[in-house]
């Protein structure tokens, strides 16, 4: 009966005595951080959507293009990559309505070995550019036409590859008459050109 008593003491004793001791200061974990920003930049491909004149003219074509500059050590895969686990370059234009899109024609690959394959890609390096037309009906109102152009594609370096990724692009473009002056710009990617009336 006493050792039962004294074990009761015992056990309140420890109880007040933990209730007394100052409780520590609570500690913050360092949570580990990644460069998730920075990984993707790393994958980041400029591109720009081109037109080879400053206005459309009614009742004609107009040439435009998807510009993709690569950085050097990048690559990107062809619209018809030789892998079935690669992600294809793609380009979707959406015009207004009456105004037909011609099928994009998509520049020749590179066919190249990397670390991270074991089987040959088809790629594409510095400066692709894809072309496609545009032909305004003769009765398409004059104007602003804005066109939509989106391009999903696949970034790697020579020994990975980053998350797939998609630019989404608008090109305005004034609609004049057949009869109006339009002038050549964007020389570089569609040639010399002359000015028209």
């Amino acid at each position: 009966m006493k050792r039962k008593n004294f074990t009761r003491l015992a056990i309140v004793f420890l109880l007040a005595a933990t209730l007394q001791t100052p409780a520590l200061p609570a500690t913050r974990v360092a949570t580990p951080t990644f460069p998730f920003a920075a990984l993707a930049a790393e994958g980041e491909i400029p591109a720009n959507v081109l037109a080879a004149s400053n206005k459309a003219q009614r009742g004609r074509t107009l040439q435009a293009a998807v510009v993709m500059d690569i950085p050097r050590g990048l690559h990107v895969n062809s619209n018809r990559p030789l892998s079935r686990y690669t992600v294809a370059t793609v380009v979707r234009v959406t015009a207004p309505r009456g105004v037909k899109v011609s099928p994009v024609r998509y520049p020749r690959a590179v066919v190249r070995k990397f670390e991270f394959s074991e089987e040959r890609l088809a790629v594409y390096e510095g400066r692709a550019v894809m072309r496609f037309n545009l032909t305004f009906p003769e009765n398409f109102p004059e104007g602003v036409a804005r066109l939509r152009v989106v391009v999903n594609y696949q970034a790697c370096s020579d020994t990975v590859c980053f998350q797939p990724d998609r630019k989404d692009m608008t090109l305005p473009i004034g609609v004049v008459g057949p009869d109006d002056p339009v002038q050549s710009i964007n020389r570089n990617i569609f040639g010399g050109g002359r000015r028209r009336r």
